[in-house]
């Protein structure tokens, strides 16, 4: 049994709150705004999320790490949140398939995580006030500080986070001999999304936040895709434009999450930020079309307003969140676009959402 020094260490949140704890090792303070997932299983695809860049991670779940870490398991190539509170942090961990031990795992990365905190306390505290902005650290010494310091962050609403998360560079995945090809703007895309793309016969072009129509257009697409991503949509005028071009020629558009909300935004709809955030693996979505539920995997904290939805003349809402009746999916009456706030590509047990993709196949097929 590995025996690690544990210091003590708090979580300090925006409006003075403090919950204690102790630290996992890593030395530090980290700044990010506070959300919780639900998730039983899948911490390291949580963990590895661009979708999660600035937030500071609140496992539900009681234990943390103890079936360590898989190289393949991840959906970037670090990790995003910028750190972790949990309950039970497992040092020794338990797999066969596992490639090493997430303590290894968060030194390599440099993320502080602090544990032994009243998570179950946090969460029914924050489900109240909303999400809000913290820290934890290590240093207990001077409160004083850290608040002066954690007064200083930036509020996530207006916040414009996808140039930290995409990619510098186009890059292509999948076979130069597969039958579609995809253009796909990377404002925070998970490695999950190609993989599904590529398993349907798709050569994906990976291009810049920023790119423009005719940057994608330069692959000869079948088909485009506005990938998720995190931060405030407001911002991303670039990506807002790209859409808007995109649809304006009537060509397959396909959109997730980040990229759902770009696509509102780009024709005159509305998003806001939400108390607290969809995170998590089990939640309940009711697709209008077919009349049937799907069990999901939802990660964002802002989401199209419905009654902006529902003024627009050329666009339906297909899916709803049943547990709040929010926006969860939405298409054009006479367009080929349409997008979805939850992630099929998840899969969380469930595969419920996975003909998304398939639907996506077919849009291209008849154009």
């Amino acid at each position: 049994m590995k025996y690690t020094q544990r210091n003590k260490a708090i979580l300090l949140l925006e409006d003075g709150t403090i919950f204690e704890g102790k630290s996992i090792g890593i030395e530090g303070s980290a700044f990010g705004e506070i959300c919780f997932n639900t998730g039983m299983t899948g911490y390291q695809e949580i963990f590895t999320d661009p979708s999660y860049f600035g937030q500071m991670m609140l496992t539900t779940n009681a234990h943390i790490g103890n079936y360590g870490v898989n190289d393949e398991e991840v959906e970037s190539d670090s990790i995003k949140i910028s750190g972790l509170v949990c309950r039970n942090f497992s040092y020794n961990y338990s797999r066969d398939r596992a490639t090493g031990s997430l303590e290894s795992f968060f030194e390599k990365n440099n993320l502080i995580a602090i544990s032994d905190v009243d998570t179950r306390a946090v969460v029914r505290y924050i489900r109240d006030k909303g999400a809000m902005n913290c820290v934890i650290s290590t240093d207990v010494t001077d409160l004083k500080n850290l608040k002066v310091q954690l007064d200083n962050q930036p509020n996530m609403e207006g916040l414009e986070l996808a140039s930290k998360v995409s990619t510098l560079q186009p890059y292509v995945v999948g076979s130069d001999s597969a039958k579609y090809k995809i253009s796909a703007l990377d404002i925070g895309i998970k490695k999950n999304i190609l993989r599904n793309l590529v398993k349907r016969d798709c050569q994906v072009k990976v291009f810049p936040y920023n790119s423009s129509f005719k940057d994608l257009e330069s692959f000869n697409p079948d088909g485009y895709f506005l990938s998720n991503g995190p931060g405030d949509p407001t911002p991303l005028i670039d990506a807002q434009n790209v859409a808007k071009e995109i649809i304006e020629r009537n060509l397959p558009l396909f959109g997730i999450c980040l990229g759902h909300q770009v696509i509102a935004l780009a024709n005159g709809m509305s998003t806001y930020k939400m108390h607290n955030g969809h995170r998590g693996i089990n939640h309940p979505v009711k697709n209008l079309i077919t009349g049937k539920g799907e069990v999901t995997s939802q990660n964002h904290g802002f989401v199209v307003a419905a009654d902006s939805l529902e003024k627009n003349q050329d666009f339906e809402l297909t899916h709803e969140h049943l547990n709040d009746n929010t926006v969860a999916g939405m298409r054009m009456k006479s367009k080929n676009c349409f997008s979805v706030q939850y992630h099929p590509e998840a899969s969380p047990g469930p595969h419920d959402s996975s003909y998304l993709f398939d639907e996506f196949i077919e849009r291209i097929k008849k154009n």
